[in-house]
């Protein structure tokens, strides 16, 4: 019997450490409940490297995460909800970019605030947006007008 017993008090820390596992994953991910924030809405051309849980960044700082991406079938625009840290208000003009950590970095949702004196309410919209430039398509340009800047030498 003690057997039985060891087995079954060693399965049920196997399962609480595996519990407490998923817990951690999902709060660090941002995948899991956020108390003190509140979500924004922006649209995008291409939200390219942005998933489900990418940081939103302020000065370089996390101040929330992203919570859903979809396609708006009227426009063909990428839309994007994240949260926004409670304490952090936003006036009314400011930006929101999709930006890179470098060249082989990933992708960021970055806030750029503005000047106005209003403030951006819980479920607003923000207007101005700049969506994720593609580097495979920056390489192109760059090889496409290098090639054309030599042909025009050689005529």
């Amino acid at each position: 019997m003690s057997e039985n017993a060891t087995e079954v008090a060693v399965g049920g820390a196997v399962l609480a450490v595996a519990v407490g596992f998923l817990i951690y994953a999902a709060q660090a991910t941002g995948l899991g409940p956020d108390t003190g924030s509140y979500e924004l809405r922006a649209a995008f051309r291409s939200v390219e490297g942005i998933k489900l849980g990418t940081d939103v960044r302020m000065a370089g700082v996390k101040v929330g995460t992203v919570t859903g991406l979809s396609l708006n079938p009227q426009t063909f625009m990428a839309e994007a909800r994240f949260t926004v840290r409670d304490g952090i208000e936003l006036p009314d003009d400011s930006t929101v970019l999709v930006s890179s950590e470098g060249l082989l970095g990933g992708n960021f949702v970055e806030l750029m605030p503005g000047g106005s004196p209003f403030n951006l309410e819980p479920g607003a919209e923000i207007e101005d947006t700049q969506g994720a430039v593609s580097l495979t398509t920056l390489l192109m340009k760059f090889v496409g007008g290098a090639a054309g800047d030599a042909l025009k030498d050689g005529e």
